[in-house]
């Protein structure tokens, strides 16, 4: 899953820090054809219910959206042709994290796991989360060491026993 919540069996995390920070549901990749439309790349499962959302200083209502190549496809009411949709590439679509469903026990968005520091069972500083990703069987996060080098690690109990607000604390038999 993506950013409409992961399951784990680890206990529900508190992210009040995270409250007030807007969320990234999508990126606008380029336009589609002459209308208006945007190639968008999502980073959850269904942006449908976010109707309204914030294009850096501008808002924007989404009229209607459809699988589409490498992604979806969007047409937004505020944008109207072509060169109003190309200007926009690389325009991240957010909402307030008030938007989001409440999470359930076991449940995390990955955008709260990302930037967390990281350290071993052991004590070690490992480094942070770069990146979390999910290849079908289960999700991988990804942490960068303070030498750029970067391990991946499976985001369950057994590689991963605790994690909070602060910290993912990642089992020393995971460190590559």
């Amino acid at each position: 899953m993506n950013i409409d919540a992961a399951k784990t069996p680890h206990p529900p995390t508190p992210f009040r820090k995270r409250e007030g920070e807007p969320v990234t549901l999508a990126a606008i990749v380029g336009a589609h054809g002459i209308a208006g439309e945007v190639r968008v790349k999502l980073f959850t499962d269904d942006l449908k219910p976010y109707p309204v959302l914030s294009a850096g200083e501008r808002t924007l209502t989404l009229k209607s959206i459809r699988p589409g190549p490498n992604g979806a496809v969007a047409r937004f009411a505020e944008i109207a042709d072509r060169n109003a949709a190309e200007a926009l590439r690389g325009t991240e679509l957010t909402v307030p994290r008030s938007a989001l469903p409440p999470l359930a026990e076991g449940e995390y968005y990955f955008s709260d796991l990302i930037g967390l520091r990281c350290v071993s069972t052991e004590g070690e500083a490992l480094g942070v989360v770069v990146a979390v990703e999910n290849f079908g069987a289960g999700d991988v996060i990804e942490v960068e060491r303070p030498d750029g080098k970067r391990f991946m690690v499976p985001m369950n109990a057994q590689a991963v026993p605790e994690w909070d607000a602060e910290r993912l604390v990642i089992d020393g038999g995971f460190v590559v």
